[in-house]
């Protein structure tokens, strides 16, 4: 793997388009319990995820996303991680806060700010879950938010949204918030996503920020190069998608998927296996004969 992936800037700082994902490191499948169980027994021992990041790094993908500051699983395996390759790896938190309107929740939230720039955070994108429980329709706002991305910018953070909800970006942005970056669900299925897919393209499009896509394969619903290949295509060129891995081969793989995509390329992959694969499909065709 000699090409390194394309970059963009975040904040003011270079980010790989292409992100580590971790629900497929720590357990959250989006399928069963029998596959979450499956998950953390692949990945019992935080060092058991550095030979799948040291996959991406070697491709210049150096960033990863994960709610890092509230599970010390993650935090370890990236520690170990930078500790194996030698040099920083760049830190999207995204952690669940207390947003009650109240001294003791503002403490609280306060503290696990703090907290996710003492491990090293270069982000802390507020977690969808704290986000919306903000948001007034009625008003288009999403009230007392300035006040928690005045914390993340105060600890030395760049300050952005987890957004499942789409009105979070639309209403960020038209009330002029003070962040550098969304998270968005984005995927050729329509996946966990509130609204169709062309619509949160649309907003994706017109958004004044750089915007982070996650699930683009739809929790394994659909096929890395299917959901690769629409997610590269339907983004703009500032814009990323993480991308979530089991093994070594696969990150490889989705790379190369990802990479071929955005050089309008066919990607350079082995033929899946079958117990019957029909010639025309498991071989290439020998031009010499007939």
């Amino acid at each position: 793997m000699s090409a390194l992936f394309p970059r963009t800037e975040v904040g003011g700082m270079s980010l790989p388009r292409m992100l580590i994902g971790t629900n497929w490191f720590l357990g959250w499948s989006h399928t069963g319990a029998a596959a979450d169980e499956g998950i953390r027994e692949r990945f019992s021992d935080p060092r058991d995820l550095w030979p799948v990041i040291s996959v991406f790094l070697e491709a210049g993908i150096d960033a990863i996303m994960a709610p890092i500051s509230t599970t010390p699983f993650a935090e370890q395996a990236i520690d170990y991680a930078e500790q194996k390759a030698g040099r920083k790896i760049i830190r999207i938190d995204t952690p669940g806060i207390n947003v009650d309107d109240s001294p003791e929740g503002r403490r609280d939230a306060e503290t696990a700010i703090r907290h996710s720039a003492e491990i090293g955070s270069d982000f802390c994108l507020i977690h969808h879950t704290s986000v919306e429980r903000l948001i007034n329709k009625n008003e288009e706002a999403i009230p007392r938010l300035p006040d928690y991305l005045a914390m993340i910018r105060d600890a030395g953070m760049r300050p952005g949204l987890s957004a499942h909800m789409p009105e979070v970006v639309v209403y960020s942005d038209r009330n002029g918030y003070d962040v550098e970056t969304y998270i968005q669900i984005f995927n050729c299925m329509g996946f966990l996503m509130q609204v169709e897919v062309e619509s949160v393209a649309r907003i994706i499009h017109g958004a004044k920020h750089p915007v982070m896509t996650i699930k683009p394969m739809a929790a394994g619903r659909c096929t890395p190069y299917v959901g690769l290949t629409f997610s590269y295509s339907a983004i703009r060129p500032c814009d990323m998608v993480t991308v979530g891995t089991s093994t070594p081969m696969e990150a490889a793989e989705d790379i190369e998927i990802a990479l071929a995509a955005l050089g309008g390329r066919f990607p350079d992959l082995e033929a899946r296996s079958s117990p019957f694969m029909q010639s025309v499909l498991g071989h290439k065709t020998d031009k010499s004969k007939g």
